[in-house]
């Protein structure tokens, strides 16, 4: 007994079912773009001054360390440390020290009509505020503060006050900031 031979039988293979797939993940993923963007705000950044109640007053212009201030050095979130009480005055030029080796240090010789206490408690108070933590004070030279953050360059970044000379009711002092040499 023979059989007659058959062609093989054909299937065919659609592709509708891995369209449909394909189309409902290009719906789904369109859907919540359209939420997030109907529904995610835009975010606005703001700057924002710690207020101090009590001790010395901010003054209301940083122009004795505003040369500190420069070319994106220090960065946005350790600018805000670059302030003065009332009554302060430059008394020599800006020093930035390590200019040319790459790290960033800026040192102001500055003199206020205070007291070295309450020049002291004035950048403990607003730096704190700030987010600086203090890490060091006093000195064998004169009463000092030296705070510490962490920037968004990746460095720490340190601030000392250190006063010089008080007397009859003015302080002579130095404002230092600089980029500490290790990375966060």
């Amino acid at each position: 007994m023979s059989e007659p031979t058959k062609p093989p039988l054909t299937t065919t293979t659609s592709i509708l079912p891995a369209a449909i797939i394909i189309g409902i993940a290009v719906v789904t993923l369109a859907t919540f773009m359209i939420v997030n963007l109907v529904a995610n705000p835009t975010v606005t950044t703001s700057t924002t001054e710690a207020v101090v109640v009590g001790g010395l007053a901010t003054a209301p212009s940083n122009a004795p360390v505003a040369g500190c201030h420069e070319n994106g050095s220090p960065p946005g979130n350790i600018v805000g440390a670059l302030v003065v009480p009332v009554h302060t005055v430059g008394v020599a030029p800006i020093q930035h020290l390590n200019g040319g080796a790459g790290d960033y240090d800026c040192l102001a010789s500055l003199a206020t009509t205070t007291d070295a206490g309450s020049l002291l408690g004035y950048y403990r108070t607003h730096l704190e505020a700030e987010g600086w933590n203090l890490f060091s004070s006093g000195s064998t030279s004169g009463p000092q503060l030296l705070f510490q953050k962490a920037g968004s360059d990746t460095f720490y970044w340190v601030v000392g006050v250190t006063v010089t000379h008080a007397s009859h009711g003015t302080v002579r002092w130095t404002y230092r900031i600089y980029q500490n040499s290790s990375a966060i």
